[in-house]
């Protein structure tokens, strides 16, 4: 699932490519029974309700809230994306082509959209530039709607999400009270916990528990404040990391243009099942467990519950 930094690396291009541009037409193929009156474009009797609202609107700004990209409009309603496991957000030229069922929107330029990661197109919005920004979703598991833009923060959608860690208000202080809301959890767990704080998922936890020699299943009331301390600086030095780079495209994740990050270059834990651990002096494994139902990777050496 593209987390923090993969949506603020779409979001950093949605910024640059369809700001003041006005939309003219929205196509959807979702239709999913279960989700009949969600309030999504998932429902396909929810589509003329979301045409009404958008349509021959200007895209005003674009901004990230924990996970989800929020594109305000110049009618004050708010087009909310949430990519869950495997989609993303592309913009460039397409063609649809009549009478294909599977894939009818056939990309055009830029070339990286030819990707095979950029098809499974579900949901496409056209400016009028006659460019497209389209929605890649192989698991059809993303969530779309429209909000009134005054309301998107303390909607169902928004209302119970935790501070954003990379935000300056964000202290040592803050993070501290936000975990011992989870203090009886594992680390990695109250990390991923949404409603803690906003944006950390598999990777990003892995990788800022190897940085700060944490092990994932070590209880939260049990680190004391120095070790909180080297945890608090590594999630933000590992999510702006992530950033700089563009995100993490191990897996589905391309940013807006179809291209790939290349934050999975830059992995010590996730993922590395096996391989010597690249701490400076460790002799350590990356060996891999699972907390909280997710696949969990960590240094055997220098990543040591308490007691042991």
């Amino acid at each position: 699932m593209p987390e923090l930094p993969e949506v603020q690396t779409t979001v950093n291009g949605l910024s640059k490519t369809i700001k003041r541009l006005r939309i003219t037409a929205v196509w959807s193929d979702y239709d999913s029974a279960y989700f009949k009156g969600s309030e999504t474009i998932k429902d396909a009797a929810y589509l003329p309700y979301f045409k009404k609202n958008t349509v021959g609107s200007k895209v005003i700004s674009v901004e990230r809230r924990a996970k989800n990209i929020l594109i305000n409009l110049s009618n004050r309603q708010t087009i909310l994306v949430h990519m869950k496991m495997t989609g993303h957000l592309l913009y460039g030229n397409y063609k649809f082509k009549a009478g294909i069922k599977k894939d009818p929107w056939q990309p055009i330029s830029p070339p990286p959209l030819l990707d095979p990661y950029n098809r499974h197109i579900h949901f496409v919005m056209t400016f009028h530039n006659g460019k497209q920004l389209v929605l890649s979703d192989v698991r059809k598991f993303a969530k779309v709607t429209v909000v009134a833009s005054k309301t998107i923060h303390s909607s169902d959608h928004l209302k119970d999400i935790g501070p954003e860690p990379l935000e300056k208000a964000f202290t040592f202080k803050a993070f501290k009270e936000r975990l011992m809301l989870r203090k009886k959890w594992k680390i990695k767990q109250a990390l991923m916990d949404q409603t803690v704080m906003a944006g950390i998922g598999n990777i990003y936890a892995d990788e800022s528990l190897w940085r700060s020699s944490i092990h994932p299943a070590e209880i939260v009331a049990h680190l004391k404040d120095a070790r909180l301390k080297d945890l608090y600086s590594a999630i933000r030095k590992t999510l702006s990391k992530g950033i700089s780079f563009g995100g993490d495209s191990m897996s589905d994740y391309r940013n807006v243009h179809g291209e790939k990050g290349s934050f999975q270059e830059e992995h010590h834990a996730y993922q590395r099942t096996g391989m010597r651990c690249e701490l400076k002096g460790c002799s350590g494994t990356i060996r891999r467990m699972v907390v909280g139902g997710r696949g969990t990777h960590y240094c055997d050496r220098h990543q040591k519950l308490s007691g042991k």
